[in-house]
């Protein structure tokens, strides 16, 4: 299994457990779900309910959470449109930075394909949630959730050169 952290933070962000793809080879697409988490212990004792009894509210103290913000504690957070751009703007020269440490070959491809997903994404900026990693680092990544076409399927949107894989 493969885990996916923040170059800058060191925070976890996904892992491939999920289903992901890679687009325009910049950035990560992982698909996610909302899922009904209960407080303290889930205790099954084998009883289901009739069709006829069944409730559709949630159970006592169960809420409904995305399962890769929940699995990996990421944290909400909100922008403006001119906030996230000279956030954007710092958190690129960043991790420029990291790959001309690590990997100089791929700086030039980074910057062509950064810049035209971001441009993609400011024209379709009020679709888009926010969400930092546990540790809520200003200068680390910003996830960036969306929903598919169907308006129901969220997804969520990570920059693949933000990110290092850790093999579990």
């Amino acid at each position: 299994m493969l885990l996916y952290s923040d170059v800058l933070s060191g925070d976890e962000m996904f892992s491939d457990a999920f289903p992901l793809k890679l687009v325009d080879d910049i950035v990560y697409e992982v698909d996610c779900q909302l899922i009904t988490v209960k407080a303290g212990a889930d205790v099954d004792i084998g009883a289901n309910p009739s069709a006829e009894d069944a409730e559709d509210a949630l159970e006592d103290g169960a809420t409904q959470v995305n399962n890769v913000v929940h699995s990996f504690r990421l944290q909400s957070t909100s922008f403006d449109k001119k906030s996230y751009l000279t956030y954007l703007k710092g958190y690129m020269k960043a991790v420029k930075s990291h790959l001309l440490e690590s990997h100089p070959d791929r700086v030039e491809a980074f910057e062509k394909g950064a810049a035209a997903f971001a441009k993609k994404l400011v024209a379709n900026f009020k679709d888009y949630e926010f969400y930092t990693g546990e540790g809520m680092n200003p200068d680390g990544m910003v996830a960036l959730l969306n929903y598919r076409e169907d308006g129901i399927t969220p997804y969520f949107t990570f920059w693949k050169d933000g990110l290092k894989e850790v093999k579990l």
